[in-house]
């Protein structure tokens, strides 16, 4: 019996579109993810950093992709009465989760993760997608000027 004869073949293509809301969605899905593995890095004293390809010339000007590490920053801090705050990001922009309000307050270090995981989830479920949409104009207009 041939090893292509167990396979189920189907005519099934890829679609050439994709939804910009979906990729938006990756995009801060990904980054909060970071910002998880950042904090549980923080909790446990160690580092965290995350790599990227980049092209460098060499002396004879050939090019080369070179790995090199990038350093996640802390999407939260410490605010005026003692607890954390915690904002999400698109880019350089902060979002606005609702109207007039940026920020999350989270009681302690140790309810960072959670909180971020519950945001991640929400983001993944669509349920901030007006907002990241309304950022990502924004930071399209500032590319305009």
């Amino acid at each position: 019996m041939s090893a292509l004869a167990t396979l189920k073949l189907s005519a099934a293509k890829k679609s050439q579109s994709t939804n910009p809301a979906s990729v938006r969605r990756n995009k801060l899905s990904k980054k909060i993810w970071e910002q998880i593995e950042l904090a549980k890095a923080q909790a446990s004293g160690s580092t965290f950093t995350t790599t990227r390809f980049r092209t460098v010339t060499d002396d004879d000007d050939g090019r080369r992709s070179v790995q090199v590490s990038k350093l996640v920053r802390a999407w939260w801090w410490t605010a005026e009465n003692g607890k954390l705050a915690l904002n999400l990001r698109y880019g350089a922009r902060v979002i606005e989760i609702a109207k007039g309000k940026s920020a999350v307050e989270v009681g302690s270090a140790s309810e960072l993760v959670p909180t971020l995981e519950l945001l991640k989830k929400a983001v993944e479920g669509g349920e901030l997608d007006l907002q990241i949409e309304s950022v990502g104009i924004k930071l399209r207009e500032a590319f305009g000027r």
